[in-house]
């Protein structure tokens, strides 16, 4: 049974979201380990955001931000600390939990190779001669869709992303191309993206 985080300050939320994911064969839990988290960004000890980065720090679980929270800046925030999701409350509740069974599902066969850097998208991990990273989900599909092509448009990687219920818009495609570029950078790949000015990327 998979475990799901709930990190909700709202006790009537917090109920409906325990209810839901027992209903549906999921285990919620209030702390880690666990499959999966959902977090709200307006916590009264520290916000949402700081929780993921925390997360992100050893772990590559899936993370979804659920929250009233709904500019545009608070969704590119919430992908820039390496969230896969953003859902705006209120929820629906079937669309939250097609989401929630799309993080969880497994690529446990997909690997990818192209000039000497190898992709593992069942564990999200990127490795280049003797080094590795871990990326996020957006990361690894951004760049698994670069390695499949020789040139990618932008809408092309926004087309895979959505596919893979990543939810990204060009901008927060930046703050990924970015933060990838600069994972790359670590195994001693830099500049392994091009940007081809008006037409998307290229590795």
């Amino acid at each position: 049974m998979k475990k799901i985080l709930i990190v909700e300050d709202d006790l009537v939320i917090k109920k409906e979201l325990f209810d839901l994911l027992r209903a549906n064969g999921y285990l919620p839990v209030e702390t880690p380990p666990c499959d999966l988290a959902l977090l709200d960004v307006n916590l009264p000890d520290q916000s949402g955001y700081d929780i993921c980065m925390q997360l992100r720090k050893t772990s590559n679980l899936p993370i979804i931000f659920l929250t009233g929270r709904d500019s545009a800046a608070d969704e590119l925030l919430a992908f820039s600390v390496g969230a896969d999701d953003f859902i705006r409350k209120p929820y629906h509740s079937a669309v939250l939990l097609a989401r929630i069974a799309r993080l969880l599902k497994s690529d446990t066969n997909d690997c990818l190779s192209a000039n000497g850097l190898t992709l593992h998208l069942s564990n999200l991990t990127a490795e280049y001669e003797e080094s590795s990273v871990v990326l996020t989900k957006n990361e690894a599909h951004i760049l698994a869709c670069l390695m499949k092509k020789d040139l990618c448009t932008k809408e092309e990687i926004i087309e895979e992303l959505w596919r893979s219920k990543s939810y990204l818009d060009e901008n927060t495609l930046y703050v990924n191309i970015s933060r990838l570029r600069e994972k790359l950078k670590q195994l001693g790949m830099e500049h392994c993206i091009h940007t081809v000015r008006g037409v998307g990327y290229r590795l």
